[in-house]
């Protein structure tokens, strides 16, 4: 094998909370992470030429260490000692910095790409122990499907297949860093926690109605507030139809849940006649497990 295609799928937080700030600077977390079926492409080939290429449709993403398929790439070829060159060319179609873990998806994709191209034997479980090393999403990627999120994100609890549905996502021409989010975050403040036990047994019930009315993220207190666009999406949303509507991870994409494909598709129209986001989608969910 010279050459190997595959597809990073996105994903959405259909429940974040965040439970404390550990003494190393990280967050705790506990999140229902659920994959969705809108995906960037990668195209990983061996060169004879010794070094990581990296090639992209974007011109203001970076091809050096900055960017996280590069830094997956380094890993393997390093600990394996790979003599050959590896040649990325990274199709992006994720809406970027957008609380959709399209940089930890494309890493994942890489780490299951080499391994497969090189035959360097790693199962899933230490794809994952080495994906946590480039960032806490990674892990989750390699995973997909619905699952339970905790620690900083790397410790996973496989949940049963969320019940199908059609989701509309928009980004907002807003850059949001997620370090802003959490540095901002005032966790002793928080009103409210998700009830992510309850949305757990809603999954496993396949109760759609339940999923959607347990929908919660405390992010959205600080991004919401930062920008306020992000509500009028989420408001839009449910008086297009949505069952709920939520801000994706540290922001700031929206999603809503649809139980009709003709009642999502009236939303897309009218969302992007609104312009109130940049990008607009409306895909399904995607419960196929592991790369």
């Amino acid at each position: 094998m010279e050459q190997i295609n595959l597809k990073a799928m996105a994903k959405i937080n259909l429940a974040l909370d965040v439970i404390r700030k550990r003494e190393d600077g990280y967050h705790e977390v506990r999140m229902i992470m659920q994959t969705l079926h809108l995906f960037d492409k990668l195209s990983i080939k061996k060169v004879q030429k010794k070094g990581i290429f990296v090639k992209t449709n974007l011109y203001f993403l970076p091809t050096d260490e900055n960017n996280l398929v590069y830094k997956a790439a380094k890993l393997l070829t390093e600990e394996f000692e790979i003599r050959q060159g590896v040649c990325i060319n990274l199709q992006k179609y994720i809406p970027v910095a957008a609380g959709m873990a399209g940089g930890s998806s494309d890493a994942a994709a890489v780490l299951f790409g080499l391994n497969r191209l090189f035959k360097l034997g790693l199962s899933t479980e230490q794809l994952m122990e080495r994906g946590v090393r480039i960032g806490a999403d990674v892990p989750y990627c390699i995973m997909r499907g619905t699952a339970l999120s905790e620690g900083i994100g790397e410790i996973l609890t496989p949940l049963p297949p969320m019940p199908e549905c059609f989701v509309l996502a928009a980004k907002p021409a807003v850059s949001v860093l997620t370090k802003f989010v959490y540095e901002n975050l005032k966790i002793g403040e928080l009103a409210k926690h998700p009830d992510i036990d309850g949305m757990t047994e809603a999954i496993k019930a396949q109760d759609l109605r339940g999923i959607a009315a347990l929908m919660s993220n405390v992010l959205e207190t600080v991004t919401i507030r930062e920008y306020p666009v992000i509500r009028q999406i989420k408001e839009h949303m449910m008086e297009g139809g949505a069952l709920n509507a939520l801000m994706s991870g540290s922001g700031p994409t929206v999603f809503g849940l649809f139980e009709e494909e003709r009642t999502a598709w009236k939303a897309y129209r009218e969302l992007k006649e609104k312009k109130l986001a940049k990008q607009v989608f409306l895909t399904d969910i995607y419960n196929r497990r592991n790369l």
